[in-house]
């Protein structure tokens, strides 16, 4: 059975529909790329996935339980998380803070806990510190060591990416969204950044699914690529599959040569 299934899912605001009897499904250990114009309604996906919108028909299972109707910290806890399009750091808060932050929505102790400092309440945050730790030494020198300390507001833009990523680690998923990772990086920046999104399939089992326009990074992360169109499912398949078929070519690339070889 795939960890995520989602049939006949469908989104309209106003008159606009964004989304329209989508299908989709990730099995445990995919990643999977949704690509598509501006206005594809890619982004609404992902809201749609994790709660932060309703959808107005359709089915999202995630692990054999029906998501539509639960809140986004409810599929928080069920393991699926995201990052954004655009940064959303809390930039006050230094890295090793931001990612403590993430641990928080499974913290046990409760608020009386954390109101008057209760033994298991300490013995909880120290371990919600080693974790944070643990998660950010995976990103080596650039989250690590005096970086902890930091202000998020400090770290360069591929930092912040990164940073963000790192605080989705945090609350344990199954499954990660990624919206548009790369958007914004530099030649180099992009090429380290694709290197970890296999690392994080190869060393720590997640399974992925994100949002991408470079198709470098598609064809070097995916296993299956999703093509959206006006909140249709145009194609799916390899990506070599939809690099050659002209439907993709017309409604996204504009042109085979824009794919790279």
């Amino acid at each position: 059975m795939a960890l995520l299934e989602i049939t006949g899912l469908s989104k309209a605001f106003g008159g606009l529909r964004a989304i329209n009897g989508l299908d989709i499904y990730v099995d445990e250990g995919e990643v999977v790329s949704v690509i598509g114009p501006n206005g594809a309604g890619k982004t609404t996906f992902f809201n749609l996935v994790t709660g932060m919108e309703t959808p107005d028909e359709g089915s999202i299972v995630f692990d054999g339980q029906e998501l539509v109707g639960l809140r986004p910290n409810q599929i928080l806890q069920l393991g699926m998380a995201r990052t954004f399009q655009n940064v959303r750091l809390f930039p006050a808060m230094t890295v090793l803070e931001n990612v403590m932050v993430g641990q928080h929505a499974r913290t046990r102790a409760g608020l009386l806990g954390a109101i008057f400092k209760t033994p298991s309440q300490r013995r909880e945050e120290r371990e919600i510190e080693e974790r944070s730790k643990e998660v950010l030494s995976f990103f080596g020198t650039r989250l690590a060591g005096y970086r902890h300390d930091q202000l998020s507001m400090v770290l360069s833009y591929a930092n912040r990416r990164r940073l963000e990523i790192a605080r989705a680690m945090a609350t344990s998923p199954r499954l990660l969204l990624l919206d548009e990772p790369t958007a914004g990086m530099n030649p180099r920046e992009t090429i380290e950044l694709t290197e970890l999104i296999g690392r994080l399939r190869s060393e720590r089992a997640y399974t992925i699914v994100l949002i991408e326009h470079d198709m470098q990074v598609v064809r070097n992360v995916s296993d299956r690529v999703v093509v959206l169109d006006h909140g249709v499912k145009l194609t799916e398949g390899s990506y070599d599959e939809i690099s050659t078929n002209e439907n993709v070519i017309e409604a996204y690339l504009g042109r085979p040569a824009e794919m790279g070889a």
